[in-house]
C-alpha cells in the first residue's frame, strides 16, 4: 500500500511540475531574453507582461520616460512597460517574485552608437582560397595497369583543405601539382584543415600511365566567383560587409577560406523569377569592367568582409544612417535596398514578421516578407544574388537579407546588423 501511495504521489508531482512548466507565467518568463543589447544613450521599452508583484532590480540601467527618476528596484508592476536606458556601461536586470523568489537574470549589453553608409549595390566577388580545397577523389591507373586511389587510402576527404605539402605552403592548385610532380619522396606529408582542425597526413603519389605524371588522385579548387549585394560600409574605418552568409563550395558545401579576393561593381543582366520550390536568381557580370571596390579579408557564416577602397555611393541614402540593434527591431513595416537592373539601387517595401532575440550570432535573426508589388512581379520575392540587401526600419539600418525560404520565395531570413559589425571589426 505504501509503495502504491509513493508511486501515485510521484506521478502527481511529476504532472504538476509538467503543468507548471507549460503554464502561461512560466512560458512568459522563458520567453524573456537572457540578454538585451541596447545602444549607448538610447532607450528601450520592455514589457515583461508578467503578473503583479514582480520586482526588478537593475545595475547601470535606469528607467526613463513617465517614471524618470525611479530606479528599477522601485518598479514592482510586471504589466507596465519599462523604458530602459543604459548609463553608459553594461549591466544586469534581476527579476524576482515579491523580491524573494529569483525568476530571471538579464544581461544588458551596451553597444556604441554609430552610422553606416547603406549598401544595396550589386557586387561581383572573386575569392581565392587559402590552400587547395579537395572537392573529390579519383582512381589512377599506374604503369602496370593497376588501379589505385591514393587520396582515399591516405584518408583525404572532400572538403579538406590542403595547406602545405612537403613543408611548403600551397599557393594554389597548380602549385600543389608542381610539388607532387617534382617530389622524389615515396610518401608526401600534407598539412590539412578539416572542420576547423589541423591534421597531418601522409600520402603516396602514383605515376599515371596516361602521361607519366605523379598524381594524388584528387580534384581540387582554389577560387570562386559570383554575384551578391553590398550591405554597408563604415565611413570611419572603410570596412564593409556583404552577403550576410558564407560563400561555400558548390560541391562540398565547405565554407571557403580566404587568401585574398576583391569585390567589384556588377551589372545585372537578367532576373530569374523565384517560385515555390525553385529559388530565383540575379544573373550578372563584372569581369568586363574591372571596377574594383575593395579587398576581401574574411568569409564567415555571417557574410563577406573586407575594406573598401573608396566610399560607395547610394543615391537614396547618400548620408550614413544610424544602426538599430535587435532590441530596437520590431515586427512591422520595413524596406530593403537592392539592385535589379541598370537603373541601380531601388528601395522596396517589406515586413518584418518575426524577430528572434539572440545572445549569440546567427544568420536567422529576422523573418522578412516581401510586400512590394513591383519587386514581387519582377523576382517573386527574394532570389539568389539579393543576399546582403540591407534592411531599413524607422530610419535605421537593422540588418541584411541572408536566405530565402525555398517553399515561399516571398519570405526569407535576415541577420542583425550588430552581428555583421562584430564580424567586420574582429580580427
Amino acid at each position: 500500500m505504501r509503495e502504491t501511495w509513493k508511486k501515485r504521489l510521484g506521478i502527481t508531482l511529476a504532472a504538476l511540475v509538467t503543468l507548471l512548466n507549460f503554464s502561461a507565467p512560466v512560458q512568459l518568463i522563458k520567453n524573456i531574453p537572457d540578454e538585451l543589447r541596447v545602444l549607448d544613450g538610447q532607450s528601450y521599452a520592455i514589457n515583461f507582461n508578467l503578473p503583479g508583484g514582480i520586482e526588478v532590480k537593475g545595475e547601470n540601467v535606469e528607467v526613463v520616460g513617465s517614471t524618470a527618476g525611479q530606479t528599477l528596484a522601485e518598479v514592482n508592476d510586471g504589466h507596465t512597460p519599462l523604458e530602459l536606458k543604459s548609463s553608459g556601461s553594461s549591466g544586469q536586470l534581476e527579476l524576482s517574485l515579491f523580491g524573494i523568489l529569483p525568476l530571471k537574470t538579464i544581461d544588458v549589453k551596451v553597444i556604441e552608437s554609430q552610422s553606416l553608409l547603406v549598401g544595396g549595390q550589386s557586387i561581383g566577388v572573386t575569392l581565392y582560397t587559402r590552400g587547395a580545397l579537395v572537392v573529390g577523389t579519383a582512381e589512377i591507373t599506374d604503369e602496370n595497369g593497376d588501379l589505385h586511389n591514393p587520396a582515399q587510402e591516405a584518408g583525404l576527404l572532400p572538403g579538406d583543405v590542403i595547406i602545405s605539402a612537403e613543408g611548403m605552403t600551397i599557393e594554389d592548385s597548380e602549385h600543389l601539382s608542381q610539388i607532387i610532380s617534382n617530389s622524389k619522396s615515396e610518401s608526401i606529408p600534407l598539412t590539412v584543415e578539416r572542420n576547423g582542425e589541423t591534421l597531418e597526413i601522409s600520402i603516396t603519389p602514383v605515376k599515371d600511365m596516361l602521361d607519366d605524371t605523379m598524381r594524388l588522385g584528387i580534384w581540387v579548387r582554389d577560387s570562386t566567383a559570383g554575384v551578391g549585394t553590398l550591405s554597408f560600409c563604415d565611413p570611419t574605418t572603410m570596412k564593409f560587409g556583404a552577403l550576410g552568409h558564407a560563400i561555400t563550395d558548390l560541391d562540398t558545401g565547405t565554407t571557403l577560406t580566404v587568401k585574398d579576393g576583391e569585390i567589384m561593381h556588377s551589372r545585372i543582366l537578367d532576373v530569374t523569377k523565384g517560385e515555390r520550390g525553385q529559388p530565383g536568381e540575379l544573373k550578372g557580370t563584372f569581369l568586363d569592367n574591372q571596377e574594383v571596390m575593395g579587398s576581401i579579408s574574411k568569409n564567415t557564416q555571417f557574410g563577406l568582409y573586407g575594406t573598401c577602397y573608396d566610399l560607395p555611393e547610394n543615391p537614396i541614402y547618400p548620408d550614413p544612417l544610424p544602426i538599430g540593434v535587435q532590441s530596437m527591431v520590431t515586427a512591422g513595416p520595413a524596406t530593403i535596398l537592392t539592385t535589379l537592373d541598370d537603373e541601380g539601387i531601388k528601395e522596396y517595401d517589406c515586413e518584418i514578421v518575426e524577430v528572434n532575440r539572440q545572445s549569440k550570432p546567427t544568420a536567422k535573426g529576422m523573418v522578412v516578407k516581401i510586400t512590394d508589388k513591383d519587386l514581387l512581379e519582377r523576382t517573386g520575392g527574394i532570389v539568389q544574388g539579393m543576399s546582403g540587401s540591407p534592411i531599413i526600419q524607422n530610419g535605421r539600418i537593422v540588418g541584411a537579407i541572408t536566405h530565402v525560404f525555398i517553399n515561399d520565395p516571398t519570405r526569407g531570413y535576415g541577420i542583425f546588423i550588430e552581428w555583421m559589425l562584430s564580424e567586420a571589426n574582429s580580427e
